[in-house]
């Protein structure tokens, strides 16, 4: 046994041997490399794609000897490198360690000598059989048969319409080359990008990649070079053969042939009459743009808006957009800027080239040349005997505006509202409202402003408001002429002072006369003005009579109305 163990410690040694005269490796030494050794020492989490044979790519590396000595740099010239990988363009080593990286991805390849510049390297610059070292970043991927990659972040939930060919779009986004390196940005600027779409004012790539976005929608455009600024990139921020990354929102957009657009959004079922040229409107609003952004509401100043339509008070847009609303309607009105403040926009608020959007609430509307709009609700039957003016009534009324906001009411006192008719204590289209009533008799009655309370309005009324007022006709008394206290049903007693100054002393006191009147009217002989106090109106009587106001009436100063009337005519004669 131990000559045996003896044999095979011979046979080792003499291997040993052999094996140092061939020129074998020492242990510890690899020997020449094969391939490219590849160490991904950086992989970004999302890798959307990777290198393959025939793709164009950009990347920048330092490349080193083994003793870190620097041969070449493409961050020393300020420029990426660009190419086609895996067809032979590039040394056999790069081509094999570029295949299969991401962008943003990091290598380091040791490329051998046979991979690399062989055993004539490249004079002044590598020597023969020099292994190389690379340190390499993936900036961009891309190929001839690569299309647009869309990708939509949000969308609104409403999109009547999307973008199409010769539209005019108004946009924010910001831009970054494939690697993340941002170029451009708007927001940094302050103000939409705005231009035309598919009218060769954008890059192709942009061009397609707007069509059939809807306004406030969010969406990521890849764009790959020979869609964008191809071979020549653009000045300093964007290489040549570059992928661009946008961040798109959409803010608005719209066709130069667009005319408004309107969306009834409530309409109320009675809808008598609608709003045409010449009436005058009073509505409430909220004003934003196409994303959103309120610029103007009526809302925040509680108070409407208050114009003619169709006259040029207002732009164009709101003009034709308010034809044909019902009172009470709420309705959308998408304004195209050409129909709005156009290019040059308003104020800080409205930008040029701006969609307007407005939410309106019509509270009313009239022209100028409505009556009274009457509408008889109960009449009773038999009615022979109606109210004219100077008449005295009495009669409850609930008035509100005509969205129906609640004013004033004869219900919130203790008695019905007394008025003669035609002596001005009520508005004109009120007044005009009672007339030809019978007792009993119930009337919505609709005012127009200009009969009513006008411009300026009143406490509690808001300036140019239609009033809408339900009347009930409680009772009325028969009146008398305008100026007139008292009239006789018949002819004047021919001796009226001496019937009058009851106890014949030559004068007739308040107290005197107002018993000869009450007894006049007790008989039927006569009426007094129609009145809540009858006592008042003779008292008004008496003075007018008193013309020295000493307390009595004497003869020459007891004059008929009639009479003093015919002494005017003849002084104006």
């Amino acid at each position: 046994m131990a000559t045996a163990a003896g044999s095979r410690c011979l046979l080792l040694l003499l291997l040993l041997l052999l094996l140092g005269v061939l020129g074998a490796p020492a242990l510890g030494d690899p020997g020449p490399l094969e391939d490219v050794v590849i160490d991904r020492y950086y992989i970004p989490k999302i890798c959307l794609r990777e290198a393959q044979m025939g793709d164009f790519i950009r990347y920048h590396y330092n490349g080193t000897f083994k003793d870190g000595k620097k041969f070449d740099s493409s961050y020393d010239r300020g420029a990426t490198v660009a190419g086609v990988v895996g067809v032979g363009r590039l040394i056999t080593g790069m081509d094999r360690g570029l295949q299969g990286m991401c962008v943003n991805e990091r290598r380091h390849l040791i490329v051998p000598p046979h991979l690399g510049y062989g055993s004539i390297g490249v004079a002044g610059l590598i020597p023969p059989d020099a292994t190389l070292y690379f340190d390499v970043v993936m900036l961009d991927i891309w190929n001839k048969n690569d299309k647009l990659q869309l990708t939509t972040l949000s969308r609104p939930e409403r999109c009547n319409r999307t973008v199409e060919n010769s539209d005019f779009v108004r946009y924010h986004y910001n831009g970054t080359l494939l690697d993340g390196t941002p170029f451009d940005s708007s927001y940094s600027k302050g103000s939409t990008y705005d231009t035309y779409v598919g009218t060769g004012w954008l890059i192709k790539g942009m061009d397609q990649g707007l069509l059939g976005m809807c306004a406030g929608e969010k969406r990521s455009i890849i764009i790959p070079p020979f869609l964008a600024y191809g071979e020549k990139g653009y000045g300093t921020v964007i290489p040549p053969q570059a992928s661009l990354v946008f961040s798109v929102l959409l803010v608005d957009f719209h066709n130069p042939k667009d005319g408004v657009f309107l969306e009834h959004l409530e309409v109320p079922e009675s809808c008598k009459r609608r709003a045409v040229t010449g009436d005058f409107v009073r509505y409430h609003y909220n004003g934003t743009l196409m994303d959103g952004t309120l610029f103007d509401s009526s809302y925040s100043r509680n108070q409407t808006y208050n114009t003619y339509i169709g006259k040029g008070y207002i732009i164009p847009g709101m003009d034709q957009g308010l034809q044909g609303v019902c009172v009470g309607e709420h309705r959308r009105v998408v304004i195209p800027p050409h129909l709005a403040y156009g290019e040059n926009g308003a104020g800080d608020k409205i930008p040029g080239s701006a969609v307007l959007i407005f939410d309106v609430h019509v509270i009313d509307f009239h022209n100028p040349a409505d009556p009274v709009e009457i509408e008889t609700v109960f009449r009773p039957e038999g009615c022979n005997v109606t109210t004219r003016n100077r008449d005295f009534v009495r009669y409850h009324y609930n008035c509100s505006l005509l969205d129906g906001t609640r004013l004033f009411s004869s219900h919130d006192y203790e008695k019905p509202q007394e008025v003669t008719l035609g002596a001005n204590k009520v508005i004109e289209g009120l007044n005009s409202g009672l007339l030809d009533m019978c007792a009993g008799e119930r009337r919505v009655l609709i005012v127009p402003p200009h009969l009513g309370h006008g411009e300026s309005g009143a406490r509690g009324v808001p300036g140019s408001a239609v009033l809408r007022f339900e009347v009930e006709l409680i009772s009325m008394e028969e009146g008398v002429p305008e100026g007139y206290l008292f009239i006789w049903h018949g002819e004047p007693p021919a001796s009226l002072y001496e019937q009058m100054d009851l106890n014949k002393d030559g004068g007739i006191p308040a107290e005197e006369f107002s018993t000869f009147i009450k007894t006049q009217v007790a008989e039927g002989k006569g009426r007094l003005m129609p009145s809540s106090d009858p006592e008042k109106v003779i008292a008004d009587m008496f003075q007018n009579q008193d013309r020295n106001q000493d307390g009595k009436i004497t003869p020459d100063e007891l004059k008929l109305k009639s009479d003093e009337d015919q002494e005017k005519i003849h002084e104006e004669l």
